[in-house]
């Protein structure tokens, strides 16, 4: 693969989950053949799925040529299948508040966001993963406060996301910026203050490939 395959106009663009598993069978391949060793093949995963655009992507590879194999090309998002939100907006609102005085709190599977909901971490750390979650109204804010703690919020590629919040001697981080709008999904707006504590704004879980674990053993 090389950056030819990127075009210079598209390689800003945002890679899916299917570009960067095609990427991944181009290093266990090069694996199998003795081109890469366990632990650069290790540390290549490890770029791949940390990769949001194709230009990310490009460079993985660009030093294999593999035998029988094509370098997988990208597909341009404009070609792709748009993303389609199939969430369910309704139901009875879960608790309005999540507090960590010390302690922990943790939220995931089908919970339903209420229109408000309060994180506060204080010296503790919470997480709201909205992976699986409803939402009891089409816009939903969770307003967040971590004050020598963190909360982290996990959210899916099917929901709108806004993040204004702010770090004072902290961080404030959207760690999954530059999403696609989708007409007519959920829109979760996360705000508040971090003060020497931190609120983390994270893409959905990437499953870690069977494959290298098998290598591994």
């Amino acid at each position: 693969m090389s950056d030819e395959l990127v075009p210079a106009d598209q390689s800003h663009m945002r890679a899916s989950d299917a570009d960067r598993e095609r990427i991944a069978q181009v290093l266990h391949k090069a694996t199998a053949e003795g081109r890469l060793d366990i632990h650069e093949l290790d540390e290549r995963l490890g770029a791949v799925y940390a990769a949001k655009t194709y230009g990310e992507l490009a460079p993985i590879t660009a030093d294999l040529v593999l035998s029988g194999m094509q370098p997988p090309a990208m597909v341009p998002m404009s070609a792709q299948q748009p993303v389609v939100s199939d969430r369910v907006v309704g139901g009875e609102p879960g608790s309005a508040v999540s507090v960590a005085f010390w302690s922990g709190v943790n939220r995931k599977g089908q919970w339903v966001v209420p229109r408000m909901h309060n994180a506060v971490a204080v010296m503790g750390g919470i997480e709201l993963d909205l992976t699986h979650a409803r939402f009891a109204e089409q816009e939903v804010t969770i307003s967040c406060f971590a004050f020598w703690g963190g909360v982290e919020i996990r959210v899916p590629d099917d929901i709108n996301v806004n993040v204004d919040g702010f770090g004072f001697m902290g961080a404030f981080e959207d760690k999954a910026p530059g999403r696609r709008h989708i007409p007519g999904a959920p829109t979760v707006r996360i705000t508040g203050l971090a003060i020497m504590g931190g609120v983390e704004v994270k893409g959905p879980k990437k499953k870690k490939s069977s494959i290298l674990r098998e290598l591994l053993e």
